[in-house]
């Protein structure tokens, strides 16, 4: 099985690499890696949600049954518990629980995703890749975004519907929206506009992947105890959960397999970029990425190994 995730991983790890040893050369520094991050954020990335939701059937959409509650449990059950676990047990400012929230519940399978399932299980990931898109872009990042714009605006002058206001108004939380309503109404953009737009939004990995790889030796990489929880709660705790749920819920051997990779998958950038344009905890994030992407090899190649033999 690692013939097969080490092709789809390693160039998350090259990039990364790149990015940092990009850093390292003074060819780009930090403010820099921002400004790429604003790109991806702004432009890329929306794009890139837009064009592929718009590349789904509202029949596929509607017709997702156990899998879709497997993965509403892992990704929104799973946020919503690291979240109070760091906020209330923790005593962690809101800004970072919520994007460690993030960077545990919500793997990276727009960028890796394709790569990763489409090699295991052929056309049929569609269907997870698209709902942990939907999920990740219409609960975890704009939910996030709130928690961290409130975090840095006045509290006193910013009432919590201005703050709801501002979140809806960020690209990459209506692009999503607007998509599902189109394919809710069952309306679609002609093939070569949605082709248009893909050619920007498939920057958004190399790109975010680049920048993050600069942010990485601007912070310069940590292993202390909040990356070691975050790295084996992101790559090993929540999938087993996931396992046991899937289990529980006697599902067949396909849909488990699927739904238990998907929550391996490593960690998405989109943690980082979030850091670094809210100002908050971005050498733990960018160090997260970075450990759960390079120990994915191992943790996603036993999970393949566990359930090939079962």
């Amino acid at each position: 099985m690692l013939d097969l995730i080490i092709p789809a991983l390693l160039p998350i790890v090259i990039t990364l690499l790149l990015g940092f040893i990009a850093g390292w050369h003074h060819d780009f520094d930090a403010s820099q890696g921002a400004v790429l991050n604003r790109m991806v954020m702004l432009y890329a990335l929306p794009l890139t949600l837009f064009a592929g939701m718009m590349g789904l059937s509202r029949s596929l959409l509607l017709s997702q049954g156990i899998i879709a509650v497997i993965l509403l449990a892992g990704m929104v059950g799973g946020y919503l518990i690291v979240y109070l676990l760091v906020r209330y047990l923790c005593h962690q400012p809101a800004g970072m629980a919520a994007l460690l929230a993030l960077a545990i519940s919500g793997p990276a399978v727009p960028f890796v995703g394709v790569p990763v399932l489409g090699h295991l299980y052929g056309t049929v990931s569609t269907l997870p890749i698209a709902l942990c898109s939907i999920i990740m872009n219409l609960f975890q990042v704009p939910l996030t975004i709130l928690i961290l714009s409130a975090g840095n605006r006045d509290k006193a002058n910013t009432s919590f519907s201005q703050n709801i206001l501002h979140t809806l108004k960020e690209p990459v939380v209506w692009a999503p929206l607007l998509a599902l309503l189109l394919l809710l109404l069952n309306l679609h953009i002609p093939a070569a506009l949605r082709s248009a737009l893909q050619l920007l939004g498939g920057t958004t990995g190399g790109v975010a992947l680049f920048a993050s790889g600069v942010i990485l030796f601007s912070y310069h990489v940590v292993f202390d105890r909040t990356v070691i929880l975050s790295v084996l709660a992101k790559n090993i705790i929540l999938p087993l959960l996931i396992l046991i749920l899937a289990r529980a819920l006697h599902t067949d051997g396909q849909t488990l397999s699927l739904s238990v990779i998907s929550m391996a998958i490593p960690s998405a950038s989109v943690c980082v970029i979030l850091a670094v344009q809210y100002k908050t905890a971005g050498q733990e994030m960018a160090s997260i990425l970075f450990f759960s992407t390079l120990f994915s090899i191992l943790t996603m190649g036993g999970m393949l190994y566990y359930l090939a033999g079962h």
